[in-house]
């Protein structure tokens, strides 16, 4: 049974101070507070650094922020990704990308997959919004071909 207030919770009654508990531990003390707080974090890195080589992901666990992944996955769900090219993506899987600019990946589930539908036809669209200047000369055109043709 494991009850309220167990060994090592004591708080002195300026609420939390760790500065003041610092103080009075010794030398050796210190030294190994420190030492055993920088090996869990290098623990939680090399942990980290694992699941990405095993897993092949640059992110082998995110957590869920929205709702628009209901009801299968909530608000606060974690999932672990992993990036195998050799499997085909298929309908009703989920599939996490990154957007350029964004450093929160995007989660997202699988409706249809298009095989063969026009492929590239969505680069017109990448390249007006990377080069503006095109976007303005393509109206230009299709305004003068609109006014310039005449109905036969």
């Amino acid at each position: 049974m494991v009850r309220a207030g167990a060994v090592g919770t004591h708080l002195p009654a300026s609420g939390l101070d760790i500065f003041g508990d610092l103080r009075k531990m010794n030398k050796r003390q210190l030294y190994y507070q420190v030492l055993n707080f920088a090996m869990i974090v290098s623990s939680a890195l090399m942990i980290w650094k694992g699941l990405i080589v095993l897993t092949g992901s640059e992110s082998p666990i995110v957590v869920v922020l929205s709702g628009s992944m209901e009801p299968a996955f909530h608000r606060g769900d974690l999932l672990f990704l992993t990036n195998f090219r050799e499997d085909p993506i298929r309908a009703g899987e989920i599939v996490v990308f990154k957007v350029e600019g964004r450093d929160i990946p995007i989660v997202h589930r699988v409706i249809k997959v298009h095989e063969k539908f026009l492929p590239y036809v969505g680069m017109v669209t990448i390249i007006m919004n990377d080069y503006p200047k095109f976007k303005y000369a393509l109206l230009a055109v299709m305004g003068a071909y609109v006014l310039l043709k005449r109905e036969s």
